[in-house]
């Protein structure tokens, strides 16, 4: 069977590693459950599609976050969601990514929709921090919604500068325009110019969403690999936990730490903790 909870447990199999490698891409990922694995792009790494069980859909996308200290590195072009649209990712027929997937025996588009998962790794002094968080703990405002009300703040900033007057109609609709990552994203060719444009969306994580922060989230400990999902329900909980207690025997689950963590926009996330130097 292949699903992020499978993916956890591997880390956990290997997880003195993240102690010792130099780069998070060097960690012996399994790739048996890996569909693509491709540094520089999104996804880093994605999990095969699971057929085999109902409790697991598995095609989890996971991108790599690296960090000298305890703050999360800026996402690069792609804003961080708690899902994505495969299609959005496999745009070209001979994409490298695509390619992978089918390689790995993926009906790609069986799963529309993916959950989108963080694997984040913090080190301070001689401290460290690992957290597999899922996307949904950094989108508290749809991507859309982001984009639209960031130039709506631009827009605003050019009018208080200027004497044009532009009714909330106009506004509404300017803003609108600008709402989707995919209008940045486009290499925009003009005429006679001796180079092409492109914009590109930098996202950073404020204090309230850097799961390593010590101060907001002091949970997450020094030392620590944490796996940590969206738990806004008791249904959701026992779903999450009938999950783990498929993956994980009675003995293995017994060593995790298993608590709610409150985030300050997002609800509560279900978190299962492990110390380096254990199981």
């Amino acid at each position: 069977m292949n699903s992020i909870y499978h993916f956890f447990k591997s880390l956990l199999a290997e997880k003195q590693r993240f102690q010792e490698i130099n780069l998070l891409e060097d960690f012996p990922f399994d790739g048996n459950l890996l569909s693509c694995k491709n540094a520089g792009q999104f996804p880093d790494m994605a999990i095969k599609l699971n057929e085999d069980n109902p409790l697991f859909t598995g095609g989890e996308l996971i991108e790599l976050k690296d960090n000298k200290g305890y703050g999360v590195s800026s996402f690069n072009s792609t804003i961080p969601t708690g899902k994505k649209e495969i299609a959005k990712i496999i745009k070209a027929e001979s994409g490298l990514i695509r390619q992978q997937m089918m390689g790995a025996g993926d009906d790609i588009h069986s799963l529309p929709l993916r959950e989108v998962f963080y694997l984040i790794r913090g080190r301070k002094k001689n401290q460290i921090k690992v957290a597999l968080v899922h996307g949904s703990f950094f989108e508290t405002v749809k991507s859309d919604e982001l984009i639209s009300k960031s130039f709506s703040q631009v827009l605003e900033e050019r009018l208080q500068h200027t004497q044009i007057e532009v009714n909330q109609e106009m506004k509404d609709l300017l803003t609108s325009i600008f709402s989707e990552q995919q209008s940045f994203s486009k290499v925009r060719n003009v005429d006679k110019a001796s180079v092409k444009l492109r914009f590109r969306v930098m996202t950073e994580v404020k204090a309230e969403g850097n799961i390593l922060n010590s101060q907001k989230y002091p949970e997450i400990a020094d030392n620590t690999l944490n796996f940590i999902v969206p738990c806004h329900s008791e249904a959701e909980e026992e779903i999450i936990l009938h999950r783990m207690r498929a993956v994980f025997s009675k003995d293995e689950i017994t060593v995790l730490k298993i608590f709610k963590l409150k985030h300050h926009f997002n609800g509560f996330f279900l978190v299962f903790q492990t110390s380096f130097g254990f199981l």
